[in-house]
């Protein structure tokens, strides 16, 4: 016999089955990373009730008590969203009712569920996005430890996918460093955005009790809140869109990344060594082994791209007001997140194991790739540049091999900063620990408001 599912929106009756199985799609599933924030977010909302004098000091502690309990459950895994249960918030919400009786029934008062789940979003967020800052740094210090390392190794660089001018290993890794520390910079522009409450907007249009809103946000350790209670549903997808455009700033440097690999890694480059254990095999011919995990990484963020064109359009030319469409943003979401955070655990882990063959670089140096520094000895001499270019121009064009400069002289001929002989390394790494600074005070600042809402710490 299949069990009834319960909701909060209609005791008593008897919904549609089919209906309810598609309205409820795949939130069970999505809500379950949700739940646990679920049981803070009403924590929070304890004390905006308190606050508001809505409630009583010994209720809140009774209230507190129990939702502390709840916690401890859903750590355990004895709070969980079940087949009876048509979202994560029912499910903390009958957990509460059985476990300890009218405090389930009285916590709901002055909340829907629209401003739950969009501060359940917006706890989630905040958590990831700097789990994601930390990874995206991890890389970027994993490249410059490689292009430190692989510094003085010259190989050709291209443009058109033609051999254009020398180019080194370091200055390579240190290019992509610098745009994975630019997309850890970029966080500034959305954290604002993520460290705000919605808690108390209801279902987009406040509610006719004193709610103490700052109290719940200081309790989560939010700097402020959405001001206006008609922003919250307005502004839904929104939050989400910038989420996974700012986990593609990071992802579409580590794509790029990745084609290199593929290419250089190739039998007919050969300039980077992949270890056999990173990568695979072919099921058919013995002799190959394929570098898989990097096509996986691009593929990865272009079904990244794919997740926040999802939620764009979910929300494209809604009006204003919560709609049921925002159901589907969670997924799209999650699994953008979860992408971003694959890929980047994976290159934080192969990077410092990629090897470069010296000789196959040093072999690419095909002798026009001189052919710019050429042009640039003659400038050196007092040559005007445009003749100087029409002269090299012509002695290629005649066949004639420009003189090769070794590998010592690239690097001192380039001494601007960011130049192949001075990569500015040591003001990257100085970027990269200011960035890991504000994280960690962040940090620190949201884990110390949680464990006192938690209880695990003087209020």
């Amino acid at each position: 016999m299949t069990r009834r599912t319960e909701t909060l929106w209609s005791p008593g009756a008897d919904p549609d089955a089919q209906m309810l199985a598609y309205t409820i799609g795949d939130d069970r599933e999505v809500d379950r990373a949700l739940l646990r924030w679920d049981v803070l977010g009403s924590l929070a909302h304890v004390e905006a009730l308190a606050g508001g004098g809505i409630i009583s000091a010994r209720e809140r502690d009774r209230m507190r008590r129990a939702l502390r309990a709840a916690l401890a459950a859903v750590d355990a895994g004895t709070l969980t969203i079940g087949p009876a249960h048509e979202d994560g918030h029912s499910a903390v919400e009958f957990w509460l009712t059985r476990e300890h009786g009218d405090v389930g029934e009285r916590l709901h008062a002055g909340r829907s569920r629209n401003d739950q789940v969009a501060l359940d979003l917006r706890l989630l967020l905040r958590d990831r996005v700097l789990a994601l800052h930390e990874q995206v740094l991890t890389v970027a210090e994993a490249l410059l430890a490689f292009a430190s390392q692989h510094r003085r190794v010259v190989w050709p660089g291209f443009t058109h996918q033609r051999i254009a001018m020398p180019s080194s290993a370091g200055a390579w890794a240190a290019g992509y460093a610098e745009q994975l520390l630019d997309a850890a910079d970029a966080v500034a522009g959305l954290w604002p955005r993520l460290d705000r409450s919605p808690l108390g907007s209801a279902a987009g249009y406040g509610v006719p009790l004193p709610l103490d809103r700052m109290a719940a946000a200081r309790a989560l350790g939010f700097r402020g809140l959405d001001q206006v209670v008609t922003t919250v549903q307005g502004a839904r997808g929104q939050l989400e869109a910038a989420a996974l455009f700012w986990c593609l700033e990071a992802a579409r440097p580590l794509s790029r990344f990745s084609a290199d690999v593929i290419l250089y890694s190739s039998d007919e480059f050969g300039w980077l060594v992949l270890p056999d254990r990173f990568s695979t095999g072919s099921s058919i011919m013995p002799q190959k082994r394929n570098p898989d995990l990097f096509e996986l990484t691009r593929g990865r963020s272009a079904a990244l791209e794919g997740d926040l064109v999802t939620v764009m359009a979910l929300t494209r030319g809604l009006p204003g007001g919560y709609h049921r469409d925002f159901q589907l943003l969670k997924g799209p979401l999650l699994r953008g997140l979860d992408r971003t955070a694959e890929s980047l655990a994976m290159l934080a882990t192969v990077i410092p194991a990629l090897g470069v063959d010296r000789a196959r670089a040093a072999a690419a140096l095909r002798p026009e790739v001189y052919a710019t520094d050429e042009a640039m000895r003659l400038v050196r001499d007092g040559v005007p540049f445009r003749r100087a270019y029409r002269e090299v121009a012509g002695a290629v064009k005649a066949g004639r091999e420009m003189p090769v400069v070794a590998p010592a002289g690239v690097l001192a001929s380039r001494r601007s900063v960011g130049g192949l002989g001075n990569l500015g390394l040591p003001a990257l790494r100085t970027r990269s620990r200011a960035a890991r600074a504000w994280a960690g005070r962040e940090q620190r600042r949201i884990t110390a408001a949680l464990e006192r809402l938690r209880g695990r710490a003087p209020r």
